[in-house]
């Protein structure tokens, strides 16, 4: 009798484990893998990739925010004509093989709502945007078609070169040479009868004195790629900041980078 119920109970327990590691097994096979291709595209520009340091893309359910993967844009900047020179179908595919983007592959067992956001050029911090977009996706319906998710980072990274950061200058009657670098959030460079012309962006420094703004001055084509400057006459002791920004009207992409300096008697 003794002998029956143990092993009625064993036989029981057998049973119950085995249910569970069937449960689980189906649990975990549910699971599929589903694909995401991200791509930021600079505005007004190329893809942002490598040079620049990439983009940090990270993929979050929209509804939890558990972070389900993370990484950074790595590539080239992609094919010149086809994203700055030829005409575009709402469809047209602007990547080509090498251009920069951010692959990963969640392991879903329904559809979930995600939100991706980007954050860059990784490279050069003071000129570095945020933007996100949320979307479904529903397991093994990849989305990584055409340029997979694609997403246009606005901005223009500007790059103060002098004065240095915290420079000390002896004497209130100073020339101060404002020089900025100014390129595209892929680093695409500013030049005369370029792609990216000069004449086309508005480039100056407001200037600030103690917390005042005194006025502002235009920044002009210094003669290399990407570089600008002007001369600015400083008469007064005090805490000064320079803002250098550069904003394209044609499309409102703006950026800017900003410096302070001391001036002593």
């Amino acid at each position: 009798m003794n002998s029956c119920r143990s092993g009625c109970r064993a036989g029981v327990l057998g049973l119950v484990a085995l249910a569970t590691l069937l449960l689980a097994g189906l649990g975990s096979a549910a699971a599929t893998p589903t694909q995401i291709a991200v791509r930021v595209l600079a505005k007004g520009a190329k893809f942002v990739g490598t040079s620049m340091g990439g983009v940090r893309v990270t993929i979050r359910d929209a509804d939890t925010g558990e972070i389900l993967a993370d990484g950074v844009t790595r590539g080239s900047t992609g094919d010149t004509d086809r994203i700055m020179v030829e005409a575009h179908a709402h469809d047209a595919v602007l990547s080509t093989e090498g251009a920069a983007l951010f692959t990963a592959t969640l392991e879903i067992d329904a559809p979930r709502w995600i939100e991706i956001t980007a954050f860059g050029p990784l490279a050069q911090r003071q000129g570095a945007n945020r933007i996100s977009v949320t979307q479904w996706i529903v397991p093994e319906k990849h989305l990584t078609g055409g340029d997979g998710v694609l997403l246009e980072l606005p901005g223009v990274v500007v790059d103060i070169l002098s004065p240095a950061a915290h420079a000390r200058m002896q004497g209130t009657t100073q020339q101060v040479e404002l020089r900025a670098n100014v390129v595209m959030m892929c680093g695409c460079p500013l030049y005369p009868d370029g792609l990216w012309d000069p004449a086309r962006f508005e480039i100056e420094a407001i200037l600030v004195r103690n917390g005042e703004t005194m006025g502002s001055m235009p920044l002009h084509y210094a003669g290399t790629w990407s570089q600008f400057a002007a001369t600015w006459e400083v008469k007064e002791a005090g805490t000064y900041e320079a803002i250098v920004y550069a904003h394209d009207p044609a499309n409102g992409n703006t950026g800017l980078d900003r410096v302070t300096f001391l001036v002593r008697e």
